[in-house]
């Protein structure tokens, strides 16, 4: 085997360059027009494949993991499995993809249960994000040994890298987005549809901020405007606690949420820790009260306690105060990491769906124009029936019946095709009629999707309408 002397320097730096490329494009950071990671995406189509649709029944988790794994994502099952997890955990996701049935563990960091034990199926949020993907809307891949074909990225008719965030870290970058509220999201979408040169100062009257799915108070609008106008800032958020008067002179604080991505058990055992160190004064108990209900840990104040003052120490000492950093990082076309404003995010994900209307609009009229066309024929053939029927009769076979058809009454191969496959009931009235109808319905299809496809305008509307339909 010949081999090739190389300058070690060239090597590494083009080495190490191909290997930060794979991590950033094939594994760590999420596409900006479905904001989804490869492996999220394999998985969602996957369990499409499998008919997993919100309305299905459950599945084991394992068959969902293998499926995945044999066919789309050549990793370890773990690495898909603790993906599936995070997409049915709703404290991790704002609007969970993933409707879980078991142990999807907790906010206080205890595992999911294996996957032999937990059963999953999409969410109705996850089958907007696949919904017409059969309609040509996006582009198909080979996938890793070429035996199938996976899809280069979804439909998605929500904005979903913004509805769930993404956390990532890729090779010399990460991204950290944080979900937000759908109304909010889909209101300033509609609001850029149709004022296209609008501000990110005009996009905030709509999305107020972040909108965690474990609650909290995020603060300072300066800090807000300045990390939706970069992509990238700190804001200070706060878990909800309140200040309670339990009896004459014994108060008690109640913490009813907490910051995002922050270990419920890990902050008890801080605030133990703080007491025990005397370095938080005018505790008497503290109790962790949480149920199916919601969050909620109780701290019980000794009588000569100041409430105020030991909240604020909380804050102070815990992550029951801390700063969520954005960097809106996501790759465009596919490909290119790019630092996004909250405008930028919604003009990618804008464009996408432009496409996908587009491409979906000349699959229906391509599907319209060939049923039209079969129903023409069998206008015609009905017309002159008689005249048909003695053309079959006197042809030796079905091939020269299909030739006699095509030759005689002036149709194409398919319109013969469907003549010769057409039964004795369509020759009734009402069957006859019920072609007369579906043609002049097709015939309306048609024209109403050449005119979208040659105004932009119209493919806007389109946009606007099904984003506000979605978000009722």
């Amino acid at each position: 085997m010949a081999t090739e002397k190389r300058d070690i320097v060239q090597e590494m730096r083009e080495s190490y360059l191909d290997y930060a490329m794979s991590v950033i494009v094939s594994r760590a950071l999420p596409d900006a027009r479905d904001g989804l990671k490869p492996v999220a995406r394999r998985i969602l189509y996957a369990m499409h494949e499998l008919g997993l649709a919100h309305s299905a029944k459950f599945r084991k988790s394992a068959a969902v993991v293998g499926e995945v794994m044999a066919k789309y994502h050549p990793h370890g099952d773990t690495a898909i499995y603790d993906s599936l997890v995070r997409m049915a955990q709703n404290f991790s996701l704002r609007y969970p993809l993933i409707h879980g049935q078991g142990n999807f563990g907790s906010l206080d960091g205890d595992a999911a249960a294996a996957m032999r034990y937990t059963e999953v199926k999409m969410s109705a949020v996850a089958g907007e994000m696949l919904a017409d993907i059969e309609k040509d809307t996006v582009d198909f891949i080979p996938n890793y040994d070429g035996a199938k074909k996976e899809p280069k990225v979804l439909p998605a008719a929500l904005p979903q890298r913004l509805l769930n965030g993404s956390l990532g870290i890729a090779v010399g970058m990460a991204t950290n987005i944080p979900p937000h509220n759908l109304d909010e999201t889909c209101d300033a979408a509609i609001h850029l549809l149709s004022h296209p040169k609008a501000s990110v100062e005009d996009l905030m009257n709509f999305v107020k901020g972040p909108d965690f799915p474990t609650g909290g108070i995020v603060f300072s609008k300066k800090d807000l405007r300045e990390a939706y106008a970069t992509g990238r800032g700190a804001v200070l958020a706060r878990g909800e606690a309140e200040i309670v008067e339990k009896s004459k002179g014994h108060f008690q604080i109640l913490i009813s949420s907490i910051p995002y991505q922050v270990n419920k058990a890990e902050l008890i055992i801080k605030m133990a820790e703080l007491v025990r160190e005397k370095r938080l004064e005018g505790v008497r108990d503290l109790r962790d009260e949480s149920d199916k209900e919601g969050l909620s840990i109780a701290i019980d104040l000794k009588a000569d306690a100041v409430p105020e003052k030991i909240l604020n120490s909380l804050y102070k000492y815990t992550d029951l105060e801390r700063a969520f950093h954005f960097n809106m990082i996501a790759l465009t076309d596919g490909l290119q990491p790019q630092l996004l404003s909250l405008k930028g995010m919604l003009e990618h994900f804008i464009a996408h769906r432009k496409i996908v209307v587009e491409r979906r609009a000349k699959f229906d009229l391509r599907k319209a124009e060939e049923r039209a066309h079969i129903l023409e024929g069998l206008q015609k053939a009905l017309s002159e029936i008689d005249a048909v029927i003695k053309t079959i009769k006197s042809s030796a076979t079905k091939e020269e019946a299909h030739k006699n058809l095509v030759k005689k009454f002036d149709l194409s191969d398919p319109q013969a095709a469907a003549i010769l496959e057409m039964r004795l009931q369509t020759l009734a009235g009402l069957e006859r009629q019920k072609i007369d109808d579906e043609l002049k319905e097709k015939q309306r299809l048609i024209h109403d999707l050449k005119t979208l496809l040659k105004d932009p305008a119209k493919i806007t509307g389109v946009i606007h309408d099904e984003l506000s339909e979605l978000k009722k």
